[in-house]
């Protein structure tokens, strides 16, 4: 305490922007010290330009448990990035995967896609991040070439620089850059293959993130959050005292809630068979509930939604389910005249969306998003930003944590509960 000073609140309440401003700095460099700390635990020295030998979870099945597997990842090639680990999420998308039901799902494979990693080495031609930065892989690439109609349109993020190999389980050469200890190749998964110790990115799939930034959180800014939140507000631009259906209240559906609160809905219907999901769906912004198997009989959660909770259906519906039905009940339940769907959830391969095109001539709008319509590397760290601002809090998705990738079958087992949004595996 400094002679002649204190700290009551008439003191403080002279400069409190100052004071918070202050403590607030220091808690950021304290932050940088830490994470520069246990960034210099790694010396990727010895690495550089080598096989690395590690630890990785392989999918060689579907419909089989991963396998706990010693496999060699190659150095980097050009415009790509070799980075080590440190913790990756599980996403609905992975099980999708290794259940058979992704028709680009590719065997042996190394899944995972939610991930927060450091970047041991690069290849040639990199020149966006190097050696110790810390990045968000994406799956969803950001060229950012002048040439490139998508990166260079507001309207999408759906740069196709990379897709047809990223689809086709290999880097953008053609080639792997995982191999078993017998010499055979494993497929990477969505760009990204986080369940293994080490991976190998290209460089448009790396979003270079602040070291002060907890990698074990910001990989939930890999997929699920950052997709819930954008289908919000990139997709569909919710305004507000806007009307808002949300239906499937896992991660995803919980961050379409909290991104619709954000942006200043007046209502938001959450739709869940389950009631366990909604209290933590009440914290976010919630302010209704539908369980469509307690519907009086005869009547669909459509009818129940545009006709009981409201006059004519709500202004923003969600369908963060992948269910096709469900997709048609969102589509349905939104408002005469204006109103649109957004599709979120993931289909099995196969599966068609229906509905009477009247739904459609009266006024509505269906949509889909991919990762939130978010560019990645540009709109990446400016999430991160504010969460570390404190205007974006996301610590009440992690559910579960486990350490050890040779974890990852009980974070599995653990997702298919019920009970978990997010669970998070630190290597």
């Amino acid at each position: 305490m400094r002679e002649g000073y204190d700290h009551s609140y008439y003191f403080i309440a002279a400069f409190i922007d100052v004071h918070v401003r202050f403590h607030g700095e220091r808690l950021k460099r304290k932050q940088r010290e830490l994470a520069e700390r246990a960034t210099a635990k790694y010396d990727f020295s010895t690495t550089a330009g080598k096989v690395i030998e590690c630890k990785a979870m392989v999918a060689r099945a579907a419909k089989q448990p991963l396998s706990v597997e010693r496999i060699r990842v190659s150095p980097p090639g050009p415009d790509e990035v070799r980075v080590k680990v440190v913790a990756n999420a599980l996403c609905h998308t992975d099980v999708y995967t290794l259940d058979g039901h992704d028709p680009e799902g590719l065997f042996p494979s190394i899944l995972g896609h939610e991930a927060g990693c450091i970047v041991e080495s690069v290849g040639c031609n990199v020149k966006s991040v190097q050696p110790g930065d810390h990045v968000i892989p994406c799956y969803t690439p950001q060229c950012c070439e002048a040439s490139c109609i998508f990166c260079q349109s507001p309207k999408t993020n759906l740069c196709p620089k990379i897709r047809s190999t990223q689809g086709s389980g290999v880097m953008p050469d053609g080639t792997v850059r995982f191999h078993d200890m017998e010499g055979k190749p494993i497929y990477h998964f969505m760009g990204c293959s986080t369940m293994s110790e080490y991976t190998v990115l290209a460089e448009i799939s790396c979003a270079k993130i602040p070291k002060e930034a907890p990698l074990e959180k910001m990989c939930l800014f890999g997929c699920g959050v950052s997709t819930g939140l954008g289908a919000v507000w990139n997709t569909c631009k919710v305004e507000t005292n806007a009307t808002v259906a949300v239906f499937g209240l896992g991660a995803v559906g919980l961050a379409v809630i909290q991104g619709a609160k954000m942006a200043g809905a007046s209502k938001i219907i959450g739709v869940d068979i389950n009631p366990k999901k909604y209290q933590p769906a009440k914290a976010l912004g919630a302010t209704d509930f539908v369980n469509p198997m307690e519907l009086p009989e005869g009547k669909t959660v459509q009818q129940y939604i545009a006709g009981t909770l409201t006059q004519w259906g709500v202004d923003y519906s969600f369908d963060c389910t992948g269910n096709v039905a469900v997709m048609r009940a969102a589509l349905e339940c939104a408002h005469r005249g204006w109103g649109t769907s957004c599709v979120i959830g993931v289909a099995a391969s196969g599966h068609e969306i229906s509905t009477r095109p009247f739904q459609l001539v009266t006024g509505r709008v269906w949509k889909g998003t991919a990762f939130g319509g978010f560019k990645s590397r540009k709109d990446v760290p400016w999430l991160v930003k504010k969460h570390m601002d404190g205007e974006l809090p996301i610590d009440h998705f992690i559910t579960h944590t486990f350490v050890g990738v040779d974890q990852t079958n009980e974070a599995i087992h653990t997702l298919h509960s019920g009970n978990c949004l997010r669970a998070v595996v630190e290597y």
